[in-house]
């Protein structure tokens, strides 16, 4: 039986502008390839997850727009369980703005929309999914309240709950509390902790402050190198792959849906962070967010092809 996944969070549609370098403030730069994808920090982890293997259902809101229309026939085309999908009369969509440059890296502006009237009820209809489930999985794209809230509902079920905590910001004590596993990236990680995360050793101390605030697993990502995992009675760097990275948009978020589902397939904490950086690779080598998440056949295949080295 495939692990039982639940994702909490938001849905944008991701209006991209390929450039030759990301605009500096003031700046104007012409001549960029423009499209759109389906997008979202909660949309891609749940398409993400769907896609490595997992019976996902995800939890958000959409907007009773064309945007919304097509993000919810793509939830359906994965496999996702929508029933818990609402569609908002008061509130549009969520867009985000996507700036890619020719190597690889982005900036992104979030109208959030819908997604900003997610709420601690919308999550509690969804508490025996919830309770059923091998992870839950949460993002910070919604109000902080409604991820508390879930973080809440699946500690109290028994259920393990993987924050990635993104976009950055301060987050309470008492949420932390419920956080099975904590993945942040370089510079979250630094805005949590005042670390600045250059290394594995930068990366080792800011994992090493966050687990003091009662974190038991935190998952340092760190781009191409891989991931720093500090957990009870685990340190150690899972390194990353080697690809050729075409664009990183949604590559975090492609490795918390792998993650997620590794978890709960009970592979235990090394191998499932490196399922995870296989995943994040294979999404770098082609543009988009939810388009460059990987099957899991994919995933396997580079697997197996490291292995062979």
């Amino acid at each position: 039986m495939p692990p039982q996944i639940v994702v909490i969070g938001s849905s944008n549609t991701d209006l991209i502008l390929r450039l030759d370098h990301i605009p500096r403030p003031g700046e104007t730069v012409l001549g960029g390839a423009f499209a759109t994808a389906a997008g979202g920090k909660g949309a891609n982890q749940a398409v993400a997850a769907a896609r490595a293997g997992g019976q996902v259902t995800f939890v958000a809101r959409l907007g009773r727009d064309g945007f919304g229309d097509a993000a919810l026939a793509g939830f359906k085309r994965d496999g996702l369980d929508t029933r818990f999908v609402w569609r908002d009369r008061a509130a549009p969509s969520g867009v985000a703005l996507i700036f890619v440059a020719k190597d690889g890296e982005n900036a992104i502006g979030v109208a959030g929309g819908a997604n900003a009237r997610l709420s601690p009820a919308d999550v509690c209809k969804a508490r025996r999914v919830i309770a059923r489930a091998d992870v839950v999985l949460l993002q910070l794209e919604t109000p902080l309240e409604t991820v508390r809230a879930a973080a809440e509902l699946a500690a109290r079920a028994g259920v393990r709950v993987i924050l990635n905590p993104a976009p950055a910001r301060p987050l309470p004590a008492a949420l932390l509390r419920h956080v099975t596993i904590l993945t942040p990236n370089e510079t979250e990680a630094e805005l949590l902790t005042g670390v600045t995360v250059r290394d594995e050793t930068t990366a080792a101390q800011a994992a090493e402050k966050l687990r003091a605030r009662g974190v038991g697993i935190v998952i340092v990502t760190l781009g191409a190198r891989g991931a720093w995992l500090a957990g009870p009675g685990v340190q150690q760097l899972v390194p990353g792959f080697k690809v050729r990275a075409v664009d990183t948009t949604a590559a975090g978020d492609v490795f918390n849906g792998a993650l997620a589902v590794a978890l709960g397939e009970g592979r235990a904490l090394p191998e499932a962070v490196r399922f995870a950086n296989a995943a994040a690779a294979v999404s770098v080598t082609r543009p988009g967010a939810q388009p460059s998440a990987p099957r899991r056949r994919e995933i396997e295949r580079l697997l197996a092809a490291s292995a062979r080295r």
